[in-house]
């Protein structure tokens, strides 16, 4: 017969024991480190990786968002307090005003407060179009559901890089128009249409990732409910409107707050896309990031350092607020 195995975990690993050798070396190590320890033992390295990919980096930037230099790693940081922090809202409170440009930075604040919205509500709204079709009972539904959800696993690049080609003068689109009799236009040169193309090519790129998720839980509504609306004449609207999207809330909670945060982090799509331009036109805060901390001589790492942490503090105060408002209405 077959010697009889068993699980042993060991600071975080799984290792298959015989029973005869994994019962005592839990013992052991429950009287080494007692009852009470055993589970943060088993966290330990989760946490350690915590603190060293998420907390450590944090504390990093915020020593570099009180400091100056144009380097990563410079020989001397001299302290310059909340200097950078003025500076993103004054330049004239930074050692060379000529660097670093505040109404760049306000121009960007004000182009992501104007992309995010329009972006989210976009987003949003054709992902749960998008989901409701795909939960019906339609042939090739598992054919439709791959093809909406392909965009995602593209490299951002390579949907920036085949949509930049797509609207240049001589691109597909302006092909098409010459194609009708029409004059080709050049999409990415004036600020509208560059804004209008920017917002349309991200939410390409990811809707099929919140129509998945909007369509589990779509699909976690029990059919009773429909049925018995069906009973009662309801129409198609106001099934939608009293039982889909009520039942649906929770689900579009998680899918508005990731939307969000990935619309305020936009930068790939649109750096490859328009680079920003024209002129600033498309220019989101975190691209004025990249630009301060890595692109625009000399370098400023600590003003960069200091627009991230004020970025993430605002993220975080508002996946806060909608954590606390989605508990209270589910209580209240």
């Amino acid at each position: 017969m077959a010697t009889r195995a068993r699980l042993a975990t060991v600071a975080g690993g799984v290792i298959l024991l015989p029973a005869r050798l994994a019962e005592p070396l839990m013992t052991g190590l429950q009287k080494v480190l007692g009852i009470g320890r055993m589970p943060w033992v088993f966290l330990l390295p989760n946490l350690l990786a915590v603190l060293f990919f998420s907390l450590l980096p944090v504390a990093i930037n915020v020593f570099y968002s009180v400091t100056g230099s144009d380097r990563l790693y410079p020989s001397e940081r001299p302290f310059i307090g909340s200097v950078n922090y003025e500076t993103l809202f004054d330049c004239t409170n930074y050692l060379d005003a000529s660097t670093c440009s505040s109404d760049l930075f306000w121009r960007a604040l004000g182009n992501s407060l104007v992309f995010v919205p329009i972006q989210v509500i976009c987003m949003i709204g054709v992902a749960l179009l998008a989901a409701v079709c795909l939960n019906r009972e339609i042939r090739g539904r598992g054919s439709f559901r791959a093809v909406f959800f392909f965009p995602v696993m593209l490299s951002p690049v390579v949907v920036a890089l085949t949509w930049q080609w797509i609207l240049q003068r001589n691109g597909a689109l302006n092909g098409i128009l010459t194609w009708l009799g029409l004059s080709p236009v050049n999409w990415l040169v004036f600020p509208n249409t560059a804004f209008f193309w920017s917002v349309f090519v991200t939410v390409w790129a990811h809707m099929g990732f919140y129509t998945i998720i909007l369509l589990a839980g779509l699909q976690s509504i029990p059919r009773d409910v429909y049925e018995a609306a069906k009973m009662d004449s309801a129409t198609n609207w106001r099934v939608f409107t009293r039982i889909t999207l009520p039942l649906l809330k929770p689900v579009l909670l998680v899918v508005f707050v990731l939307c969000v945060i990935r619309s305020v982090q936009t930068f790939d799509e649109l750096y490859v896309l328009t680079g920003g331009g024209p002129g600033s036109a498309t220019m989101l805060i975190v691209q004025y990031i990249y630009e301060v901390g890595f692109a625009v001589q000399p370098r400023n790492f600590g003003l960069a350092a200091a627009a991230s942490l004020l970025l993430g503090v605002v993220l975080l105060i508002f996946t806060g607020l909608q954590l606390r408002l989605s508990r209270n209405s589910q209580h209240g």
